[in-house]
């Protein structure tokens, strides 16, 4: 980019999110960024102070395209549950999320408070309490994360023939176990001959996530209330 007068900041986080896309977030630096841009390292320093703000404006950024999908009048559980596929159909787009939320402070990131401030009035129409309703929205949001970063199958760089190997591999040393021993992970063997299948990975532990708090708010309609998680 000749023309230093096109830079802004969306160009710059851009141009960020191609960067950790392509390569990884340790990639993204300054000097980097103005050399993709064409530009010197201090004319980015007119859009953002330091790596700390770049951070925190490409998370906002990216969770900006976390644009949950329901039905006008949806009950709470399906709402809340929406907002969460979302957030990880965004993290499978961009693999270095997981990362990234490890380096930024959550109050600093305007998308994360608004969603924070809707997913705590859906958990309050569950009848969870301000605190819980807070811890709650912090286990939804690690175990979203934790969905991604644990992905199963294969590494992703491997072409089908390597893949193939690795899941044999991995089927053999499963099934080296002492059979009297690990009865169960020998016969879970026989099912590393197959690819896994991903989305319904993602499906079981959204299932799974949602489910643990679909049963609190039941609880709590029941007048079973759990432990005040400030405790």
């Amino acid at each position: 980019m000749a023309d230093t007068e096109r830079l802004s900041r969306r160009t710059l986080v851009e141009k960020a999110v191609e960067v950790a896309d392509s390569e990884s977030l340790d990639a993204v630096t300054v000097r980097r960024l103005a050399q993709e841009l064409g530009v010197t390292p201090m004319a980015l320093y007119w859009h953002v102070k330091n790596k700390d703000q770049l951070l925190a404006c490409l998370s906002d950024h990216l969770l900006a395209e976390v644009t949950p999908e329901f039905e006008p009048g949806a009950p709470w559980n399906l709402r809340l549950r929406a907002m969460v596929e979302a957030l990880v159909g965004v993290m499978r787009r961009h693999r270095f999320m997981p990362g990234l939320f490890a380096l930024v402070k959550e109050e600093e990131v305007p998308s994360f408070t608004r969603a924070t401030e809707v997913v705590l009035d859906l958990l309050s129409l569950a009848g969870f309490t301000l605190a819980e309703g807070w811890a709650v929205s912090h286990y939804l949001l690690k175990g979203a994360i934790a969905l991604v970063d644990g992905e199963p199958g294969c590494p992703r760089t491997l072409t089908p023939a390597q893949a193939a190997e690795w899941r044999r591999q991995k089927r053999l040393a499963l099934e080296r176990l002492p059979a009297d021993e690990f009865p169960r992970m020998v016969e879970f063997a026989k099912l590393m001959e197959n690819e896994t299948d991903v989305e319904a990975y993602y499906t079981f532990g959204l299932d799974l996530l949602m489910s643990g708090v679909e049963t609190m708010a039941a609880r709590k309609s029941q007048g079973d209330a759990p432990d005040d998680p400030r405790s």
